[in-house]
C-alpha cells in the first residue's frame, strides 16, 4: 500500500490495496466488496481517492489499440499519457491537447476534468468517445458519445466504477513550438487579455502576485499559427534561455522552449517525461472563474497578496474551453484558471485558501476536483446545475454506493435534492 500521494502531502487511510491481474478478478472483487475506491497515479491531494479497501487497475495491461478510420484509440483505463502520447506518436497520431503534468492516469484526468491550456481547447475529457466501466454489480458498463447518460459519465469523481477502457478521439500528429517571455505589466495583461491568450494554441501566465507577472508560455501549432514572436510580447521580453516556471528550479525538467519546433507531446506539457514533475514537494490548489470574470478575480487575488507569496511557490493562470460534461468546471461556460502551487505546508496553506476562497467568492469559482480547496456542497451545488442528474445518474448505475466515500458525500452529493 502506498503511504502518501505523490507530493508526499496527504497519507492514505486504506488498510488494503487489492490489485487484480485480469478483468474477472476485478468484476469479483467489485461485487463482493462493500466500499471500495479505485486508486490512480496518485496525483490528486486530498481523500477524493481514499476509502477502506482501495484497487488498483496497474495489472491489468497497458494496452493501446489504434483505430486509423475511426481516428480514436482505446486503451486500459490506467495508461499514462506519456506512455500513451509516444505510442500514439509513433504512429503518426496526436491527441488534441495535454496537461501540464504528462505522467498521469487517464482515467483519473478524465474523471476530475483535468485541463491544460487554450482558448479553444477543452479539458481533457471532452476527448472522449466511450467508456467501459466495472460498476458495482461487477457488470461492464459501456458508454459512447451520444447515449443518453454519455456527459454525465465521464467527469465522475470515480464514482461510477472502475474505467478499465477509455476510447479517445485522435488526429494526425502535428509540431509545436513553444516560446517565454518574461516581465508582462499587469496593466499590459488586463488591456491585453484577449489577444494574449490567443496568442498561442496553449497559453499559460505565471506569476507570484509581485509587481508584474514573471512569465508567459505561449506554445503554437507550426503549420497552423505564424512563425516565433520577435521583439516581444507588450512590453515583456522573449527568454534568452531555458525557464522554469517556478524560481530558482533547473529548467532540465522542462520541455523545450527558445520557439524549437517538436512534436506535440514533447511541447504541450510544460514537464518532461522521466522527471519530477513541477518541484515534487508541493500542494496544488485551482479555481476555474468564468472568463467574463477573469480580470475581477484576478485584481481580487492581487490584493491578497501578501497572503500569497509567502507561501506560494508559482501561480499559474490560462484559459479553458466550454463544454456540456455535468461536473466540468467549464459545463456551460468558458473559464480561466487560476492555479497555485504551494510549499507542502498543509495548515498554514489550508489557512491562506480560507482568504482565497472568500476573494473569489463573487465570482461562483469551481474548484478543480483533484485538488486541495475547502469549500464544501453547499457551496457547490449551485454552480452545477446538472448535480442531481449526475446523482440520479449514481443512483442508477452504482444503488448500493460501492464507490462513493465521505468525500464525495461531504463535497459533492450533499448538495444534491
Amino acid at each position: 500500500m502506498p503511504r502518501t500521494n505523490w507530493a508526499g502531502n496527504y497519507s492514505y487511510r486504506a488498510r488494503t490495496l487489492h490489485a487484480p491481474a485480469t478483468l474477472e478478478e476485478l468484476q469479483e472483487l467489485v461485487a463482493s466488496t462493500p466500499r471500495l475506491r479505485v486508486l490512480g497515479s496518485r496525483h490528486s491531494f486530498t481523500d477524493i481517492a481514499d476509502g477502506e479497501e482501495l484497487v488498483t487497475l496497474e495489472r491489468l495491461g497497458h494496452d493501446v489499440a489504434i483505430d486509423r478510420n475511426a481516428l480514436t484509440v482505446s486503451l486500459a483505463g490506467a495508461v499514462r499519457y506519456d506512455r500513451l502520447a509516444g505510442e500514439l506518436d509513433r504512429a503518426g497520431l496526436a491527441l488534441a491537447n495535454l496537461a501540464s503534468l504528462p505522467h498521469i492516469a487517464v482515467a483519473g484526468a478524465i474523471a476530475t476534468a483535468t485541463h491544460g491550456s487554450g482558448d479553444g481547447n477543452g479539458n481533457l475529457a471532452t476527448a472522449v468517445a466511450a467508456l467501459e466501466i466495472v460498476t458495482s454489480d461487477g457488470n461492464v458498463l459501456r458508454i459512447a458519445r451520444g447515449d443518453r447518460d454519455f456527459d454525465g459519465a465521464l467527469v465522475s469523481l470515480g464514482a461510477l466504477g472502475a474505467v478499465v477502457r477509455v476510447t479517445l478521439d485522435v488526429e494526425p500528429a502535428y509540431e509545436v513550438r513553444q516560446q517565454v517571455f518574461l516581465g508582462l505589466a499587469w496593466e499590459q495583461l488586463f488591456e491585453h487579455f484577449d489577444a494574449i491568450t490567443a496568442s498561442g494554441y496553449s497559453v499559460s501566465v505565471f506569476t507570484r502576485w509581485g509587481e508584474s507577472t514573471e512569465q508567459v508560455w505561449i506554445k503554437s501549432r507550426v503549420a497552423a499559427e505564424p512563425g516565433t514572436i520577435a521583439g516581444g510580447l507588450y512590453g515583456a521580453l522573449p527568454a534568452t534561455g531555458e525557464m522554469h516556471p517556478i524560481a530558482g528550479l533547473d529548467p532540465i525538467n522542462c520541455t523545450p522552449q527558445l520557439g524549437v519546433p517538436g512534436p506535440w507531446h514533447e511541447r504541450l506539457p510544460h514537464f518532461r517525461t522521466g522527471f519530477t514533475p513541477s518541484s515534487g514537494e508541493e500542494i496544488q490548489s485551482e479555481y476555474l472563474i468564468p472568463r467574463s470574470h477573469a480580470l475581477p478575480a484576478v485584481e481580487a487575488l492581487r490584493r491578497i497578496a501578501a497572503t500569497l507569496r509567502p507561501l506560494l511557490l508559482v501561480s499559474e493562470i490560462r484559459t479553458v474551453a466550454a463544454d456540456r460534461l455535468w461536473l466540468s468546471p467549464q459545463y456551460g461556460q468558458d473559464t480561466v484558471a487560476i492555479h497555485f502551487t504551494w510549499k507542502r505546508e498543509q495548515e498554514r496553506v489550508e489557512r491562506a485558501l480560507l482568504d482565497v476562497e472568500r476573494a473569489l467568492d463573487p465570482f461562483e469559482p469551481r474548484p478543480h476536483w483533484g485538488k486541495l480547496f475547502l469549500a464544501g456542497a453547499a457551496t457547490l451545488a449551485p454552480r452545477y446545475e446538472r448535480l442531481d442528474d449526475f446523482a440520479a445518474l449514481l443512483g442508477r448505475v452504482d444503488p448500493r454506493g460501492a464507490f462513493r466515500n465521505a468525500w464525495i458525500e461531504s463535497r459533492v452529493l450533499a448538495g444534491a435534492a
